[in-house]
């Protein structure tokens, strides 16, 4: 496995500016820059068999639509989305809480294989040799919320690593969104907490696309001729949830200011920008 130290000036704005960010990452394989849209799917190592279909299905439909699925690697939820965006062709993540030296759990090591093989990423904030303390796994938590844009909940019961997530997620000013499951179901017990407490609930991705405002982008990316370019322009721009001047679009897209300014123009006269007094934003 090629791991590579990733100083936090490299790392994506998302995640840079959470509090208590990492000072740098270990890398395997190719962590997502740009703000790409990414949304981390965590819960109970102990799923049922519902909660495990649920996860997949919501990481394919996810992976789908464009969004990189952050997870664990853990048994149970965990790898049922990682598993869900690889069968979709999508890219996943991985968050470690050890060294990259030793993917934890063994069982999914030829997991971890398959998440690299297809371009997604394995990391941690861990050194080479830093064992899979309990500790750790809570503190990467805010790590997997951190990347992304929103965290979905699939069962969790009153005491779950994924209740931490969801806590960081809140914290940092991301949405949580949970699944509802059965009145009695323990599995369900901390997820319905959740809920009580602000969480959206949610029974499909069109709830999620909705409420991160991803919508409008995704049926407009269907209905109209774009290039590439404008692509990633748009997605930094939804991202980032409020208008962008055209320095911080050429800075996170990394594109040269002409090619930038080219695209920009375009995407105004096809009607997905609009151009205020703060920058550019999605109509």
């Amino acid at each position: 496995m090629n791991i590579k130290s990733v100083d936090i000036s490299l790392l994506t704005p998302r995640l840079r500016q959470i509090p208590d960010a990492p000072s740098k990452v270990f890398v395997s394989g190719d962590l997502f820059s740009n703000d790409e849209p990414a949304i981390a799917i965590v819960g109970t190592r102990k799923a049922t068999a519902q909660g495990l279909r649920t996860a997949r299905e919501i990481a394919e439909e996810l992976s789908n639509k464009g969004i990189i699925i952050v997870s664990g690697l853990a048994m149970g939820i965990d790898t049922a989305a990682h598993e869900g965006a690889l069968s979709a062709g999508g890219k996943t993540v991985a968050v470690l809480g050890n060294g990259l030296d030793k993917i934890y759990p063994a069982q999914n090591q030829n997991l971890s294989k398959e998440i690299l093989d297809k371009g997604g990423a394995i990391i941690s904030e861990y050194d080479i040799g830093v064992p899979s303390l309990k500790q750790n796994f809570i503190h990467r938590n805010r790590i997997i919320s951190g990347l992304s844009l929103g965290v979905v909940v699939v069962e969790a019961p009153k005491r779950s690593e994924a209740l931490a997530t969801a806590g960081f997620a809140a914290r940092q000013g991301r949405e949580v969104f949970v699944v509802p499951g059965g009145f009695k179901n323990y599995n369900y017990v901390g997820s319905h907490g959740l809920i009580r407490d602000g969480a959206r609930l949610t029974s499909s991705i069109k709830d999620i696309f909705e409420d991160l405002g991803l919508e409008n982008l995704d049926n407009k990316l269907k209905n109209k001729n774009i290039n590439e370019i404008e692509v990633l322009i748009l997605k930094v721009i939804a991202d980032a949830g409020t208008p962008m001047e055209v320095d911080k679009i050429i800075q996170l897209t990394k594109l040269d200011a002409q090619k930038v300014n080219q695209n920009l123009a375009s995407l105004l006269i096809k009607g997905f920008l609009e151009e205020t007094e703060g920058g550019y934003t999605i109509q």
